[in-house]
C-alpha cells in the first residue's frame, strides 16, 4: 500500500500504511472526521473555492473493496458516494466527487452547473482529475477528455 497525502485549501488528509486515515485543518463541515475509516487505499480532498472562502470542503476515501466513503460539506450531494462500487481511483473538486471504475467508465456527483459531472459516456479512462469548474479524464490511448467550464 502506498502512503498518500491530499490537500484541500484548508485541510490536509493523510493515508497511513495500515489503511487508516488522518486529517488536520479546518473541520467546519466535518471534512476531517475520518478517524473511523479503515481499509482505505486512496484519498482526495475537495477544495474550497477561493472566491467564496467559506471553509466548505469534503474528503473522500477509496476502500480496498472498491467502495467509497465521504465526509464534509454536502450541499451539492458530493458526499453521496455510498452506492459506488468497483471504483479504482477517486478525485475531489470544488463541490464534486469523481470515481474511476475498473471498466474505464467514470461516475461523478456534486455541483454540475458547468457540466463538470457529465462523464457518463466516458470510456477507456485510466485516470481522473477534478478542478474547480471542470473534470479531466486520461484515456488509455494517451488522449485527454474534459467537461465543464472552458474559460
Amino acid at each position: 500500500m502506498n502512503v498518500v497525502i491530499a490537500a484541500g485549501r484548508r485541510h490536509t488528509v493523510g493515508l497511513k500504511a495500515d489503511g487508516t486515515v488522518v486529517a488536520v485543518g479546518d473541520n467546519k463541515c466535518g471534512q476531517c472526521d475520518v478517524s473511523g475509516w479503515r481499509d482505505i487505499v486512496a484519498v482526495a480532498a475537495g477544495n474550497v473555492h477561493m472566491a467564496t472562502n467559506t471553509g466548505n470542503a469534503h474528503t473522500i476515501g477509496l476502500r480496498s473493496d472498491g467502495s467509497v466513503v465521504a465526509v464534509g460539506w454536502n450541499k451539492h450531494d458530493q458526499c453521496n458516494v455510498s452506492d459506488w462500487r468497483d471504483i479504482v481511483a477517486v478525485a475531489a473538486g470544488w463541490r464534486r466527487s469523481v470515481g474511476l471504475k475498473s471498466d474505464g467508465s467514470v461516475v461523478a456527483v456534486g455541483r454540475n452547473n458547468e457540466g463538470q459531472c457529465n462523464v457518463s459516456d466516458w470510456r477507456d479512462i485510466v485516470a481522473v482529475a477534478a478542478g474547480d469548474w471542470h473534470t479531466a479524464g486520461l484515456k488509455s490511448d494517451g488522449t485527454v477528455t474534459i467537461v465543464g467550464n472552458n474559460q
